[in-house]
């Protein structure tokens, strides 16, 4: 907005050196300026669809009988944040390095921070756009969120899921005292990523699946051995082991009687 009096005679709008309107004339041929007020108090344009581009001095000049004047605006274009590039999900063996990138743009220039989601996660842990992450834990695995933000709207935020691949660890295996006619079971509970394949020996022989009296039932985290009626040569000492192509563990446990 230019205000103006009746001491003007003439009246014009430039952008830097360009002459956008002078009076009622259009000057320029972006049909996004228009004019808003030319009367004995204003004299307005108005630029619809605002582009960065468009950042920068606009003049209001004017003639008196005296001499001419001008008055100067300065547009500054805010922009949104916005996330334009950032890091694939990612699959690595514990006590690898990892570096996530997350590119960003915006007027003013968004701030950036990464964070680890997850319970035992605080705060940020890195505030730019690279994260390195050296000797990765099992526990780092999870998802990483990157965050843009300045202060023109919301912040943008995009997730990356890093998977740390580990050998099977055995966190389970107990023995188990069953009477003989009962039915028994025993559990082998292992934690590895990818999930661990589980195999069951007794003594040195191993057990297949569909085993008279026997049942074999193996998940994503556990191996379970069910003895439908067990019975004296039953008893004896048995082996779980979990594999998976990083590695593999075993763990013995007894089946007894009374």
């Amino acid at each position: 907005r230019c205000s103006v009096d009746n001491r003007v005679t003439r009246v014009a709008w430039l952008n830097r050196s360009s002459i956008l309107y002078a009076g009622n004339d259009k000057w320029c041929l972006d049909p996004r300026v228009v004019l808003l007020a030319n009367t004995k108090t204003q004299y307005s344009i108005q630029i619809q669809d605002v582009d960065v581009y468009d950042e920068g001095p606009y003049t209001c000049s004017v003639q008196t009988d005296n001499h001419p004047k001008t008055s100067r605006v300065h547009l500054i274009v805010q922009v949104s944040p916005k996330i334009t590039e950032i890091s694939s999900d990612i699959s690595i063996n514990e006590g690898g390095n990892v570096s996530l990138t997350c590119i960003a743009t915006g007027r003013p220039d968004p701030t950036i921070t990464w964070r680890h989601i997850s319970p035992k996660a605080v705060g940020f842990i890195s505030e730019d756009e690279y994260l390195e992450i050296t000797g990765i834990t099992r526990e780092q695995s999870g998802e990483y969120e990157c965050s843009a933000s300045n202060d023109v709207a919301a912040p943008v935020v995009q997730r990356v899921r890093v998977t740390v691949n580990y050998p099977p660890y055995i966190s389970d295996a107990k023995s188990t005292g069953v009477p003989v006619g009962q039915k028994g079971i025993l559990l082998c509970e292992a934690s590895a990523v990818p999930s661990a394949d589980f195999q069951w020996y007794k003594d040195d022989k191993r057990l297949a699946e569909g085993q008279k009296g026997l049942k074999v039932e193996n998940k994503a985290f556990f191996s379970r051995l069910t003895f439908f009626n067990v019975s004296e040569q039953d008893y004896g000492n048995y082996t779980c082991v979990a594999s998976n192509q990083l590695g593999n563990t075993n763990a013995s446990m007894i089946l007894y009687g009374e």
